[in-house]
């Protein structure tokens, strides 16, 4: 979901938090990728509201953290960069209503956790230029079905780098940075348990 250099080499001393937190994610980052291509969302516009229903639960618990006034201090222009309106008029472009799963699971309120959830939230947008073209083969595009997968006016890279320095930069003591951590896996875990209930539904 996000293209920082390659921290294979790398040592945990010489990484940037946001390279240590992709490299501990790694499998989990895999795992949804897996999961969400065994779906084959771009194979019918059936299989593509399910994908989007996934997105508008996953957007829906991450919403208030993009409108937290504390990170926007932090982060200066994170209000800006929610896509859950974009996936509620996709919804709606296609007649289709959201889903709500994962059942007592939730984004944290407070605390650096929530950048965790951030980053994963972000990273997933790099992707989607991938997705975007896919979406093509079934009529829609980013003004039509599809406006969650569309880059930010800077494009995706520029607007990912500036987000990765910004978090980067962001002073946090030992117990705040394994709260990122723990963030961020927290955040692969709620997408796999949406996932898994997609899966039960569909059964």
């Amino acid at each position: 979901m996000n293209s920082e250099q390659s921290t294979q080499s790398a040592t945990p001393e010489t990484m940037t938090r946001l390279e240590r937190v992709k490299a501990n994610t790694r499998e989990d980052h895999q795992q949804i990728d897996d999961m969400v291509m065994a779906m084959k969302p771009f194979d019918s516009r059936a299989n593509y509201v399910r994908f989007l229903q996934l997105q508008h639960a996953f957007h829906r618990v991450m919403k208030p953290l993009y409108e937290a006034d504390d990170i926007n201090q932090l982060v200066p222009g994170l209000a800006s960069r929610s896509r859950y309106d974009d996936v509620c008029a996709d919804l709606a472009d296609l007649g289709a209503a959201g889903r709500d799963g994962a059942q007592g699971m939730a984004a944290p309120q407070k605390g650096a956790g929530r950048m965790g959830w951030l980053y994963v939230c972000e990273g997933s947008n790099l992707g989607a230029a991938f997705l975007l073209k896919a979406a093509a083969r079934i009529g829609l595009d980013d003004s039509f079905g599809a406006r969650h997968l569309r880059a930010h006016s800077d494009g995706r890279g520029k607007h990912w780098r500036e987000f990765v320095a910004q978090l980067n930069a962001l002073e946090l003591d030992a117990a705040e940075e394994e709260a990122f951590m723990k963030g961020a896996h927290d955040a692969f875990d709620f997408f796999h348990s949406l996932l898994l209930d997609d899966q039960r539904l569909a059964a």
